[in-house]
């Protein structure tokens, strides 16, 4: 296959980026995105020239680093998977493609396209974790939880932290990320003595990083590579409305 592709080249956060146009030959319909991208890299160090910055890790689909923005989708055209998953065999011979990183004001460039993402790590740090102390290990049936409750549990775990949900939405909002961690111990006994606390935390963290409000538009589900769902974002609010209500009566 050969390509064209349109990839945005930025120094830094207060540099001015524009796209740039580069040739793709000879790639194997079986190669992911991102092997991809190291052909053409290998062949602009080749000629001099700097190659173009990416974030990547485990290339399994699991730590969310592989961000791009391709062909105006999160993560590419396919529905489910991130753009390590992503193989060349879903575009056409002769096809141009378009890559860019998020565009979030809590996301600021760090190079073409690299974005800093540690406002979700801080969101985290604000109350996403149980500080409880449980002691030994217990067995695994000691505590009852509904298998519903159990199963949507895992659904909001499976989350992890790529930022698709931010890029996909007009508002830039990262409320379908807020809502997986909320959602995940909110529905878990372990994680009931500070929903309360943990719910208004996150989200006056999510706040302060600047992201945009959500007006329910689902493009964040859409794009998300983990498709988790609406009623997460629908949770999360009744936790806060609880939590709120509580504190108000104090």
């Amino acid at each position: 296959m050969n390509l064209t592709l349109k990839v945005w080249r930025q120094k830094d956060a207060k540099s001015s980026g524009k796209l740039e146009t580069y040739e793709a030959k000879d790639i194997s319909p079986d190669m992911s995105f991102l092997e991809m991208i190291d052909v053409v890299n290998e062949g602009l160090i080749k000629k001099g020239v700097e190659p173009i910055a990416f974030d990547h890790d485990c290339r399994e689909g699991i730590c969310g680093a592989c961000s791009m923005y391709i062909n105006g989708h999160a993560h590419g055209p396919k529905k489910g998977i991130t753009t390590c998953q992503l193989h060349m065999r879903s575009f056409k011979d002769g096809e141009t493609i378009t890559i860019e990183p998020w565009r979030a004001k809590a996301f600021p460039i760090i190079k073409d396209l690299v974005v800093d993402r540690s406002a979700f790590d801080r969101i985290i740090q604000a109350g996403g974790y149980v500080s409880v102390n449980t002691g030994v290990t217990i067995d695994a049936n000691a505590i009852a939880i509904p298998k519903e409750h159990a199963d949507n549990a895992m659904d909001a775990a499976t989350c992890i932290g790529c930022g698709a949900c931010v890029a996909a939405c007009k508002n830039a909002s990262a409320t379908l990320f807020l809502s997986a961690k909320v959602s995940q111990l909110a529905l878990l006994p372990q994680g009931h003595p500070e929903r309360a606390s943990r719910v208004e935390a996150m989200i006056d963290q999510m706040e302060a990083e600047g992201f945009g409000n959500c007006t329910n538009t689902e493009a964040c589900s859409a794009e998300c590579p983990k498709e988790i769902g609406q009623e997460h974002i629908a949770r999360m609010n009744r936790e806060f409305y609880a939590a709120k209500l509580a504190s108000s009566k104090k």
